[in-house]
């Protein structure tokens, strides 16, 4: 979902490849013929489904890195190395298809003319599964979801080494859940609405409350956007009226950076309210499912409310400026938005008290 190392949300580095485009470049840079290929929607890169005719795996994932992020190759470097560690470890990861010089990634031109912008392209494995975006979570699959972003930031802080590791120190990074002071600037995209009210009392109390406490919280390495699209899952019973889910696919490591195990807890309860009936409750089956893992501390509970809520100011504000600048990629860049604003005023509305109980109690 990222773009840039630096506060940028996006300018204008959206690949925009056509489908004949990249299966030529699948052809010419991994040696691979492509017999089927479809656009997959994405926030500022360029994703594409294909198949080809070939030994091994068949489906991939051809990922086009926006312009601005593939000047960083170490930063890709990284998240590709993570996801092959992960992979490695048992986790539900894509791994990288070698280009035709054994690489893990190529910088390619997205044109013919002379000047044309660079683009970091790598083929990654299909995984097959359901967004939990399309699904109704239950409290089975949320604990679940909570349990394996917790294991994930462990197995990575704990055990994950390679020399590009450094360039996940994003310090300015407009993701990062330390830099919700940073939307001061952005907030202009909200125009003037009731909503921008509430933005801007989240990122004072943030400022005020979570930016001091910051050095209390344990520092690990943050997937940083385990959403309702980048988790996939699969249904292990054949119960219609209780389904059971596994996670089968852990999606897009871009926004990984170094930061704190609470963060991750509170993303992922962010985005996991978004498609809930209930969303209040949800908070509680996650954090149950991190806690199995890695109990919080009592500085961290306590910031959880204000980490929710940011994330969410983070989401809204961000689409909305990126919105502005691509208009016509409004309807994916908004998706978080349509109910996002509710479940926020809700937040708000029932007070950070009573939010808390039904969190704390359910853990």
């Amino acid at each position: 979902m990222s773009s840039g190392n630096d506060c940028q949300p996006q300018t204008s580095t959206k690949p925009a490849l056509g489908e004949r485009e990249a299966a030529e470049l699948v052809d010419r840079v991994f040696g691979l013929k492509v017999s089927w290929i479809r656009s997959l929607p994405s926030y500022d890169d360029q994703n594409f489904h294909v198949r080809v005719s070939a030994e091994g795996a068949d489906e991939y994932v051809l990922k086009i890195t926006n312009s601005e992020d593939s000047q960083e190759p170490d930063l890709i470097q990284a998240q590709t190395q993570a996801m092959m560690f992960l992979s490695a470890e048992g986790f539900p990861s894509a791994t990288p298809y070698l280009t035709k010089d054994g690489n893990i990634m190529s910088l390619e031109s997205g044109g013919t003319r002379p000047g044309s912008k660079k683009y970091m392209v790598r083929l990654l494995t299909y995984l097959p599964g359901t967004p939990v975006a399309k699904i109704t979570t239950n409290a089975q699959i949320l604990y679940e979801i909570g349990r394996l972003a917790a294991s994930v930031d462990k197995v990575l802080s704990e055990k994950f080494q390679h020399p590009s590791v450094k360039s996940l120190h994003r310090d300015q990074f407009i993701w990062n859940l330390a830099n919700v002071p940073l939307l001061d600037q952005y907030i202009y995209a909200l125009g003037q609405n009731k909503y921008r009210a509430v933005v801007e009392q989240v990122i004072e109390q943030f400022k005020g409350k979570v930016i001091p406490k910051l050095s209390s919280f344990r520092a690990c390495i943050n997937h940083g956007d385990l959403n309702d699209h980048n988790i996939l899952v699969d249904s292990s019973s054949a119960s219609l009226e209780n389904p059971q889910y596994r996670v089968s696919g852990i999606l897009d490591f871009s926004d990984m950076s170094y930061g704190y195990y609470v963060f991750e807890v509170a993303i992922v309860i962010m985005y996991m309210m978004i498609e809930s009936p209930d969303p209040l409750s949800v908070g509680g089956h996650v954090l149950a499912g991190f806690e199995s893992v890695l109990p919080l501390t009592t500085e961290e509970r306590g910031a959880l409310f204000l980490l929710v809520s940011g994330r969410f100011a983070q989401s809204l504000v961000i689409a909305a400026h990126t919105a502005l600048l691509y208009p016509e990629n409004k309807e994916y860049l908004t998706i978080t938005a349509k109910t996002g604003w509710k479940h926020l005023m809700k937040m708000f509305e029932v007070g950070q008290k009573a939010v808390e109980k039904t969190w704390f109690e359910t853990a």
